[in-house]
């Protein structure tokens, strides 16, 4: 006789909440990954504030930050029998869990720094784990735009699908102060422009899933 209640309950309310419109936002993870492996880096200090963000601000949205310093250096001679090095195995399957990706990364010489591409790299080893993941970039630095355009470049063979607006590049000594000396993001302006962006990859993500 409980159950039958409880279940009636239940039923009523599940009920009540399809005639109100009420619908839960669906959620979507997101794997963060810093191409600096500089403790106190500017760029890392970013992915620190997108999760507070997201924790604190954005509703149905999860970053969870992947660290890439044990990555062996490619070399296919690691592979065995269809296997990657558990730290590769580690790795592919985060991102493989994500729905979407977020890059932090400086500008080295024109392009994105060694760390990030060869995190790429294993991830594009069979079967690509980043094939139709929305994704998006920030750079704590001028010269990111460098580091970025090549970072699309690369993720046009790897079917990443990158936003397009807002982009998010930041000049973290001009003028000083965005950044304490642990490289945490404090400056509010800058949260906020960090927020319009998690928040377009939100919106493209459901919209790539089809559910936006």
């Amino acid at each position: 006789m409980v159950d039958g209640a409880t279940n009636k309950r239940s039923r009523d309310g599940e009920s009540g909440k399809e005639e109100e419109g009420i619908t839960e936002k669906p959620f979507i993870k997101v794997a963060a990954i810093c191409g600096s492996l500089r403790k106190a880096s500017y760029n890392r200090g970013l992915i620190r504030a997108a999760i507070e963000l997201t924790k604190e601000q954005i509703e149905g949205v999860h970053v969870e930050y992947i660290e890439i310093s044990a990555l062996p250096m490619l070399n296919t001679d690691l592979e065995v029998d269809g296997t990657y090095p558990p730290e590769v195995e580690a790795f592919r399957r985060k991102v493989l869990e994500a729905d979407s990706c977020l890059f932090a990364s400086p500008d080295y010489n024109y392009s994105i720094t060694p760390p990030l591409k060869n995190a790429l790299d294993w991830g594009s080893r069979p079967p690509n784990v980043w094939a139709g993941k929305a994704a998006a970039a920030v750079s704590a630095v001028g010269g990111g735009r460098r580091a970025q355009f090549h970072l699309r470049q690369i993720g046009v063979y790897l079917d990443l699908h990158f936003i397009n607006k807002p982009e998010f590049y930041l000049n973290a000594h001009r003028p000083l102060g965005k950044f304490n000396s642990n490289g945490d993001l404090v400056d509010l302006e800058t949260k906020e422009k960090l927020k319009e962006m998690i928040l377009s990859l939100q919106a493209f993500t459901l919209r790539l899933q089809g559910k936006g």
